[in-house]
């Protein structure tokens, strides 16, 4: 991987570098090798987060398939796949060529796919080795897939107001009997996602009309003799494995969480799992971004140089952290707020008692990990000291 002029937050005006000659380095972030904002990882929160995420899906007997849309990134995902990862979530087909070429042997696709030019290649795919399903909701969904010539797919159950997926346990079996009709689709099991839903009994009860759904298929020989069931977003994991654990050993149970892997300090902070069980946790939030006040225009006003281009704003605002001073010298934020977000300004509220000058840094903790990978295309791995130890580069 070589990076150059092209890589944001990077400072090579001249020439390139390789990632491996920038971590043989290990230059320190504020050393003049990089400008703001800068957004790093910190390898010692992501790799304790992929560990906790492996160990506790072993503890309640359930594989992961990490989504691999919040980073897209190899370094993130080979060290998930390392940590005995099953698979790999992807939300489209894109993705999923993605994956291929990086070697994945186990994909999930986490929407129906409809293209008849993807499901041709995936189709391809499958008939040379690769194992990838993908999701489906409709007649239509299945009649595509057939067309192809060779599909596995899931099942969807969805919930009123939610996103994709049948509504009703008799739409379920409809379209699951539709395509074990249909010539060149396997059906592989059933899929739904609690992530939208805002309480604990919201949660439990769509989570049991799921595992419903599968007692009527596998009452109705729909399933084959090792299906899966699949769920799970980053915030109802918990009640995940409370609710379909007694599928086992029937089903393989597969859980799709992918914020976990660096986790943050807004949305998921607030919603975590191990909020509720916090006996099986923690999560770290492992992503900050480094950005320079650029100026100080009136009392109580600061303008630091990031924006909706660097930074999420989709599920809550950046959470200021730190302030670095010109001098080196730093201490917590004590108070900043970030109020509103330009496209490449961050409007922070400044306690009377907090002195911020222009030229200062700012260390903020994001909120909304699935939407920070996307604004940078490659992003320093810092240790403990915040000296780069790697590059990660990200495919969006």
């Amino acid at each position: 991987m070589t990076i150059d002029w092209r890589s944001k937050g990077f400072w090579l005006p001249h020439g390139t570098r390789t990632a491996e000659e920038i971590s043989a380095r290990r230059p320190a972030l504020f050393d003049g090798d990089f400008t703001w904002p800068l957004m790093v990882v910190r390898r010692a929160a992501a790799e304790a987060n992929i560990a906790t995420m492996a160990a506790w899906c072993r503890r309640h007997g359930f594989d992961f398939a990490p989504h691999a849309k919040t980073t897209m990134a190899p370094g993130l995902i080979e060290a998930q796949l390392r940590a005995g990862a099953w698979g790999l979530t992807v939300a489209t087909a894109n993705q999923a060529l993605v994956l291929r070429r990086l070697g994945v042997e186990r994909v999930l696709i986490a929407n129906q796919v409809l293209d008849p030019t993807a499901l041709s290649w995936l189709a391809a795919e499958s008939r040379a080795g690769w194992e990838v399903v993908f999701q489906i909701d409709s007649l239509p969904g299945v009649r595509a897939a057939s067309a192809a010539g060779q599909a596995r797919v899931l099942v969807e159950l969805g919930h009123p107001g939610g996103r994709t997926g049948v509504r009703t346990l008799e739409q379920l079996e409809e379209v699951a009997r539709a395509a074990v009709a249909a010539p060149g689709v396997e059906l592989a099991g059933v899929t739904g996602y609690e992530g939208q839903l805002d309480d604990q009994a919201g949660v439990d009860a769509y989570l049991d009309r799921l595992a419903e759904g599968f007692e009527r298929l596998s009452a109705a020989g729909l399933l084959p003799a090792e299906p899966l069931v699949s769920a799970g977003g980053s915030a109802w994991f918990d009640r995940v494995a409370d609710r379909l654990a007694g599928l086992a050993p029937r089903a393989r149970l597969v859980l799709r969480s992918g914020a976990s892997v660096t986790h943050d300090d807004g949305f998921y902070r607030e919603r975590t799992p191990f909020a509720r069980v916090p006996g099986e946790g923690p999560l770290a939030a492992a992503l900050e971004i480094w950005a320079q006040v650029l100026s100080t225009p009136e009392p109580g006003l600061a303008l630091a140089g990031m924006g909706k281009r660097d930074a999420p704003f989709d599920e809550g605002l950046p959470v200021p952290m730190e302030i670095r001073r010109t001098d080196g010298s730093s201490g917590p934020a004590g108070g900043l707020r970030v109020t509103r977000l330009n496209d490449h300004h961050t409007y922070l509220q400044v306690p009377e008692d907090v002195p911020v000058m222009p030229g200062d840094l700012v260390r903020f903790g994001i909120s909304h990990p699935c939407t920070a990978f996307d604004k940078w295309r490659d992003i320093p791995v810092v240790d403990e000291e915040r000296r780069v130890v790697d590059v990660l580069h990200t495919y969006f």
